[in-house]
């Protein structure tokens, strides 16, 4: 309640607004918005740009030019699904149109008694759809791991919404609760797919590049014993959603923990793929380079 903390109650209030509007409403603003956020993001387009001209060297100019229009508009999408995610009623989230596929593989990797690793990439509806998953399908109680916001009315408000859904939240530093939950024979979603500068990194392939890339997949499979299943998802043109899983990665994890990463990136960026104009390419996701090796960004 700290009087630097009221400005982010307002803008809690405003997602509260915003998120408790029917979805076809949020759904049909996110291009309006998208643009009206576009010129607000000038330094951020020219990290989102440079990251397409590194992850997507083989299309032409033109075409990233649309790629990174696309992924700008796709900015008003993102608020208006994290505000839905957060501050959207259950019977609200019902109708939210979801497709799965994949199930199988998370089926049966529980009923061998293991807990699952959901490994899921930051597009812009994240959120949403580990509610609608959450919500809608898992066969298990469903976690997520998540880096702890600076504002403490924020975390303490959205930590508050996310428990509606949610089995549990653990932040980045609660590797034993996660571990303790997993080998529960829960399910648990992770992104591991940005650069952080806290836990063991490893320079792996991503798109082609060396990137610096935490081991924490390979680390959390070996101590829970939980299996790695590849989560992606992706908003069609009618605000419906594509949700998939894939099979679990087989004779993982092994005794290499590189070997393990770059699998791991390999999975992340066929989900990215899948919808690349919907991804966070505003992240400095190459800002950490190899000893001797130029910078990437300005």
């Amino acid at each position: 309640m700290h009087p630097l903390e009221w400005p982010v109650w307002l803008g809690l209030a405003v997602l509260w607004c915003y998120g408790s509007l029917p979805w076809r409403w949020v759904h049909r603003s996110g291009n309006v918005l998208g643009r009206l956020l576009a010129p607000l993001l000038s330094v951020r387009a020219q990290v989102a740009k440079r990251n397409l001209q590194l992850c997507f060297p083989e299309i032409d100019a033109s075409e990233r030019a649309s790629l990174l229009a696309a992924n700008l508009r796709n900015t008003g999408h993102m608020l208006g699904e994290f505000a839905f995610a957060w501050m959207a009623s259950r019977n609200a989230l019902l109708r939210v149109p979801g497709r799965f596929s994949g199930v199988e593989h998370l089926q049966q990797a529980l009923a061998r008694g293991r807990g699952v690793l959901l490994a899921g990439v930051h597009l812009s509806h994240l959120e949403l759809c580990g509610r609608i998953t959450s919500q809608q399908l898992a066969p298990a109680p469903m976690a997520g791991l998540y880096r702890e916001h600076a504002s403490a009315a924020f975390e303490w408000a959205i930590k508050r919404r996310r428990l509606r859904y949610a089995g549990a939240m653990f932040r980045r530093d609660e590797l034993r609760g996660a571990l303790r939950w997993l080998k529960a024979g829960n399910i648990l979603w992770y992104a591991p797919d940005q650069e952080y500068k806290r836990g063991d990194s490893l320079f792996v392939p991503f798109f082609g590049l060396p990137a610096a890339t935490l081991t924490a997949t390979h680390q959390l499979a070996k101590l829970s014993g939980a299996a790695v299943i590849g989560f992606a998802h992706k908003r069609l043109a009618d605000g419906s959603f594509e949700i998939s899983f894939a099979p679990a990665l087989e004779d993982f994890p092994s005794s290499d923990a590189r070997l393990d990463t770059e699998r791991v990136n390999q999975l992340l960026e066929a989900a990215i793929r899948q919808a690349p104009e919907q991804y966070l390419w505003l992240h400095q996701r190459f800002k950490t380079r190899p000893p001797g090796e130029a910078k990437l960004y300005d």
